[in-house]
């Protein structure tokens, strides 16, 4: 019959004709129904009618029933609501009608026995679930259809609404419940109980008591608690402690120490470590359960405890780290003595006992800042006079060799960090300690200087360097020789030979040279052996925190953690997501090795330096050239971006970063077909006619490019000038004769390129620096301008900067900017929103759009 009422509903839908009023027919509710041919039959909310398919005639279909029978179904959404209820249908012994009856979900919150996660019948917190009709309390898993409900005219049945249950069934899911069946004697599947499972499940229950119950009653839900019902809950938190001891050194263990924290729960002292270990292991801050400024936890007994949200978010953001990768011992966590920083941050926030600890008490007080440091004369075989700060730093240098700990000394360019390094040195040979000799490791360029500056400080010492083939003939001697001088070339070379030796101090000068993890000369200096170990540079951050970490891996091992570590702790959060917390606790780590003055804050007898930013226009050849290369460049690096990553794209964003700088340069410098027709360099006009200027007033001037090809660009026209001038590049054999022709005043232009004059050169007779090109980072720039700006400077210092406008030249100074904010957290400065950029490593999305942009402010924006 229904298949047949179906067919001729959809007939009648086809036909589209007008239904007309027809007379009304009666039936017995067992009986067929006398209706016209091809009839279609629809229920409605009053009943069922009829439709004549040939007339369109619709009438009413009247039932005489002869006993109860259940009403015909009707579509009711199910609601859930006090107020308004869900819909029922009700069938009572006198008639047959439908009424709104509400439907009340039941919640009976109690402790039963029921399986735990081995099986083992335990009492547990267990919800179940009822449902309320009209005042009858119907058992959640009765599968019949009707519930019998008592009432002043009799009983009545009235029809489970299915999908009302079901609706809040799935509630009680959605909160994380695990559902299960207990027995209980009644049914053989027993009854469905919600539980919480796990080691969190008070505190989740607290969770849904306190905060789910009340949004679940607005909803129309109904909540019963047995008075056993719950958690028991943590009455008083007491004082929380930190009780530190060192640990038996092995050789598999050198240098550790223990941490064992405590929190005092309602008068007894318990392990805290567990209780931050489960934290974090469900996510940390982020997916524990805060009300107000507390944190909600479970103790290991299933209690439910309250602790101080900050607090308990400052011990994860200093120890989550470290708990996941240290070793615990029955509740507390040993660390190597590199992590003695943590326990200075820790004792902010616990009281510290100090107990069979006085080792690792000794090296803490180093992170505190307060040691004060003893004076060390300087012996008469030093030859020479040192500065205050001078005297100071050998002071600390000395004063780590002590503990046999690495130095960072990270003076400004041109403050004498080459005298206090041979004054340390001899300190110690005069004093009798310097068993083995002392190796310096430098760039090539810095032989030279290295040993003029030995022979001209400590002529009292044997030195020799190891460089060239005779080196090898060298080595068999070398201790014979006070101070041994080495390039990281040679080092790298020969790093099976010079690893076999014992050396009293190892001298890294401009260690930026090992700020590359994976670089060669790295993982050579790492495996040399020494008493104390130093590195020298006033640029220990040039690109992004992973040199720091390199040079450290050097000096202090261990001290950063492993690299890995060392990105997740530390870089990301800093970079990245500009993490204050995470940069205190590196400046505060580092502190105590490294050393930095500023030229402004102890040379204050140098003068002014004056830096002169000066743009340039280009010509509209020059213009039209750049433009048609940034286009095409740019939309060359999208497609290979998009096409595989930045990080794949690296040579072809270098390529094309190359051609805008050289076109800014000199169209000459671009190897395209179309740069060799312009003949006009802005750039390089401008800069003949500022030495054309300077030169007659008696400028004495430094000229920078990183681009070698630039300055035999410019050689030509300084000849056409008739502008004398010396230079010094790479290849340059004798580096000795420019400079000693410059400072003997026979020329007035010193012409250099970046990298090999940007270190390991006093020229303080002149006074005035030009940059060509603006290079990444403001460091390299700074240390090449310090040539002149250095101590023994009697004049101010001009410096210059050339910048085509409204090119790629603009945007590199920002970037520089975002470098000086990164370099300044190795000393403590800044504001501490370091990031990366400027380096191509560090370059993101962003930057990219930057430099290829057209200088629109949407795009500056956007940067």
């Amino acid at each position: 019959v229904a298949a047949l009422l179906r067919v001729e509903n959809a007939r009648w839908a086809a036909t589209g004709k007008k239904l007309v009023h027809g007379e009304e027919r009666v039936f017995e509710a067992d009986s067929p129904p006398r209706l016209p041919a091809r009839s279609a039959i629809l229920l409605g909310d009053t009943g069922p009618w009829y439709v004549d398919a040939a007339t369109g005639a619709v009438g009413r279909v009247k039932l005489r029933q002869k006993r109860p029978a259940p009403p015909p179904p009707i579509n009711v959404r199910p609601r859930l609501g006090r107020q308004r209820g869900v819909s029922t249908l009700v069938a009572t012994e006198s008639e047959r009608a439908i009424v709104e009856r509400p439907v009340t979900p039941v919640m009976r919150m109690q402790r039963m026995r029921a399986p735990d996660d081995f099986g083992r019948l335990v009492l547990m917190d267990a919800l179940i679930l009822d449902f309320d009709y009209g005042g009858t309390l119907s058992d959640g898993d009765d599968e019949r259809q009707f519930v019998r409900v008592e009432g002043p005219g009799g009983a009545s049945f009235v029809r489970r609404n299915v999908e009302a249950e079901a609706a809040a069934v799935e509630s009680l899911r959605q909160d994380g419940f695990t559902m299960m069946r207990v027995g209980d004697g009644k049914s053989a599947r027993g009854r469905r109980v919600f539980v919480y499972r796990g080691q969190d499940a008070g505190e989740r229950w607290h969770h849904f008591v306190v905060e789910r119950v009340p949004a679940l009653e607005s909803l129309g839900f109904r909540s019963l608690i047995d008075r056993d019902f719950g958690p028991r809950l943590v009455e008083r938190v007491g004082e929380w402690d930190l009780k530190i001891r060192d640990v038996a050194v092995s050789a598999e263990t050198p240098g550790n120490f223990s941490l064992d924290f405590g929190i005092e729960i309602d008068g007894v002292r318990i392990a805290l470590l567990p209780v931050l270990s489960n934290l974090l292991a469900r996510g940390g801050m982020d997916a524990a359960q805060v009300v107000g400024e507390d944190l909600v936890t479970t103790l290991e007994d299933g209690r439910v405890v309250k602790l101080p949200a900050e607090r308990i978010r400052r011990m994860l953001a200093i120890m989550g780290d470290l708990i996941e990768a240290a070793e615990i011992r029955e509740d507390t966590i040993v660390l190597p003595d590199a992590e003695a920083a943590t326990v200075v941050e820790l004792e902010q926030l616990l009281l510290t006992r100090w107990q069979d600890a006085g080792k690792i008490h000794a090296y803490t007080e180093r992170f505190r800042g307060e040691t004060e440091i003893p004076h060390t004369p300087v012996p008469a075989a030093f030859h020479g006079d040192l500065r205050p700060y001078q005297s100071q730093g050998v002071d600390w240098l000395q004063h780590l060799m002590a503990s046999q700990l690495g130095a960072f000394l990270a003076d400004d360019m041109g403050l004498g960090k080459t005298a206090q390094t041979i004054a340390h040195i001899t300190v110690e040979h005069a004093s009798g300690r310097m068993t083995h000799p002392a190796l310096i490791v430098v760039p090539t360029s810095l032989i030279a200087n290295w040993t003029s500056e030995l022979e001209k400080f400590a002529p009292g010492l044997k030195v020799v360097v190891l460089h060239g083939l005779d080196r090898h003939r060298k080595r068999d001697t070398l201790e014979r020789y006070d101070v041994v001088v080495t390039t990281y070339t040679v080092l790298t070379r020969d790093v099976l030979e010079m690893k076999e030796r014992d050396w009293h101090i190892i001298v890294l000068d401009e260690a930026q040279a090992i700020k590359t993890p994976d670089a060669k000369a790295t993982k050579a200096v790492c495996q040399l052996d020494a008493r104390q170990r130093i590195c020298l540079s006033g640029t220990p951050i040039e690109n992004n925190l992973e040199e720091l970490w390199s040079q450290f891996a050097f000096l202090m091992p261990g001290l950063l953690g492993d690299r890995r570590g060392f990105s997740k702790r530390f870089r990301t959060p800093i970079e990245k997501n500009g993490d204050q917390l995470r940069r205190v606790q590196l400046v505060r780590r580092i502190k105590p090795f490294i050393m930095r003055r500023k030229k402004s804050d102890v040379a204050t007898e140098l003068p002014p330096k004056h830096t002169i930013l000066r743009r340039i226009t280009l010509a509209p050849d020059q213009r039209e050239l750049y433009e048609t290369i940034r286009v095409t460049m740019y939309e060359k690096v999208r497609e290979q971006v998009a096409e595989r990553s930045l990080a794949q794209s690296r040579i072809v964003v270098l390529d094309a970063l190359l051609k805008l700088r050289q076109a800014c340069c000199d169209p000459r410098l671009v190897k395209l077909r179309s740069a060799r027709e312009i003949e006009t360099s802005s750039k390089l006009d401008d800069l003949m006619e500022m030495i054309s200027e300077m030169i007659p007033e008696g400028r004495r001037i430094l000229l920078f490019s990183q681009f070698t090809s630039m300055l035999d660009l410019m050689k030509p026209r300084l000849r056409e000038a008739d502008i004398p001038f010396v230079e010094l590049r790479g290849d340059t054999m004798n580096r000795g004769e420019p400079v000693r022709s410059f400072e003997a005043g026979e020329v007035p232009l010193f012409l250099i390129s970046l990298k090999a004059g940007g270190r390991g050169l006093n020229l303080t007779s002149a006074d005035t620096v030009i940059h060509y090109d603006p290079w990444w980072n403001p460091a390299v720039e700074d240390q090449a301008s310090d040539r002149a700006h250095r101590i023994g400077q009697t004049k101010s210092v001009f410096v210059y900067k050339l910048i085509a406008a409204d090119t790629v030249e603009e945007r590199i100074l920002e970037l520089q900017a975002r470098k000086a904010e990164l370099a300044s957290l190795a000393f403590g400065e800044g504001d501490g929103e370091a990031q990366e950029g400027g380096d191509l490593g560090g370059l993101d999305a962003g930057d990219i759009d930057f430099l290829f942009g057209d200088g629109s402010e949407k795009e500056r924006e956007a940067a």
